[in-house]
C-alpha cells in the first residue's frame, strides 16, 4: 500500500491546524508528496513549508479558490471542519479522507455536530470512495485546548463540581493515534481497498468516568487532588455564565456543560480491524503530555 501512496500527490486541507500539522509531519517523514492547503500561507509551520511539494492558499468558503488549490491532487485529506466537505467534493474528483467528530452523536446538537453530519451526508450522496474518521476528544496535540485548558481550570479550583459526581463516561484519543488513523486511511484509499463512502469512529482503548479523567489530569499535572462532588446541571450552567466575566478563568460554554451529562463511550472494533490500530492507553498519553510540558 505504501508504494501506491508514495506515488500520490496528497492535498492536506488545514495543514496549519493541530491535526493538519501532525499529519503533514507524518506524511513528509514517510517521504510522501504533500500539497499544504492553508488559508494564510504566513501561518504555515516553517518546516512544513520547506518540505512540502506545493503550498497553496485557499478560502474554504470560496469555491473559486478551492478548486485551483486541489488541482493535481490524487488524494485529498480534509483536517478542517467537515462542514466544508460539500465544497471540497465540488472542487475535486479525487477520493477523500476526512476528519469528522463524535460530536455528531450528542443529544445536544450544535453547529459543530450538525456540520459534521452534513459533511458525512455529502460524502454518502456523492458516492465516490471516501473515508471519514470520527474522533472523540483529541488530546496531546501541540497547542490542543482540551486537556491543557482543563488543567488550567483545575489549578484555579479547590474542588471540582460535576453533574452526577462525574459518573458519565469519556474516551479521549491521543493525537498520535488520530494521525496514524489518517495515514492508514490514506493508504487504504490509494490501494483501492475503499470502494464506497465509509465512516469509522476512532477513540481511546477504553472509557473512564469523567471524575477519573479529572483525577488523572490532576495527578499527571503534579497538582494536589481536588475533591469531586455532585452538583445540579442548572447550577453549573449558571456558573458558566458568570465565569466568562471573571478575568483569568477559562470560558466554558453551556453546551460543554450539557455534554457532561451524557456518556461518550464508543466501540472501536472497526478501528482495530479496518485500520489495524490499537490506541494508546490514557495513562500513557497523559504522562507523555505532561512530561513534555515540563521539559
Amino acid at each position: 500500500m505504501q508504494s501506491a501512496l508514495c506515488d500520490a500527490v496528497i492535498a492536506v486541507i488545514g495543514a496549519n491546524g493541530r491535526s493538519g500539522r501532525a499529519l503533514c509531519h507524518a506524511l513528509l517523514g514517510l517521504g510522501y508528496r504533500v500539497i499544504a492547503v492553508v488559508r494564510n500561507t504566513q501561518t504555515l509551520e516553517p518546516d512544513i513549508a520547506r518540505r512540502s511539494y506545493i503550498i497553496r492558499q485557499a478560502d474554504l468558503t470560496r469555491q473559486d479558490s478551492l478548486a485551483p488549490a486541489l488541482q493535481g491532487a490524487s488524494l485529498v485529506i480534509n483536517t478542517a471542519h467537515a462542514r466544508f466537505l460539500p465544497a471540497i467534493l465540488a472542487a475535486t474528483s479525487a477520493p477523500v479522507v476526512a476528519l469528522g467528530s463524535t460530536r455528531k452523536f450528542t443529544r445536544w446538537p450544535d453547529a459543530h455536530g450538525m456540520g459534521v453530519s452534513m459533511g458525512e451526508a455529502a460524502l454518502q450522496q456523492d458516492g465516490r470512495p471516501s473515508l471519514i474518521l470520527h474522533p472523540t476528544m483529541i488530546y496531546g496535540a501541540q497547542g490542543e485546548n482540551n486537556v491543557q485548558r482543563l488543567a488550567a481550570l483545575l489549578k484555579k479550583l479547590p474542588c471540582v463540581p460535576l453533574p452526577n459526581g462525574g459518573s458519565f463516561l469519556v474516551q479521549p484519543i491521543n493525537q498520535s493515534d488520530v494521525t496514524r488513523s489518517l495515514v492508514v486511511a490514506a493508504e487504504l484509499m490509494m490501494a483501492g481497498t475503499i470502494k464506497k463512502p465509509e465512516s469509522i469512529v476512532i477513540a481511546g482503548p477504553e472509557a473512564v468516568t469523567y471524575s477519573t479523567f479529572i483525577r488523572m489530569i490532576v495527578s499527571f499535572a503534579g497538582m494536589k487532588q481536588r475533591p469531586v462532588f455532585a452538583v445540579p446541571v442548572w447550577l453549573l450552567l449558571a456558573a458558566s455564565c458568570v465565569m466568562r466575566f471573571i478575568p483569568g478563568l477559562p470560558r466554558i460554554e453551556a453546551a460543554e456543560v450539557r455534554r457532561l451529562t451524557e456518556n461518550k463511550n464508543f466501540n472501536i472494533e472497526l478501528m482495530k480491524e479496518k485500520l489495524n490500530i490499537n490506541p494508546m492507553p490514557l495513562t500513557q498519553g497523559l504522562k507523555e503530555l505532561f512530561d513534555g510540558e515540563c521539559r
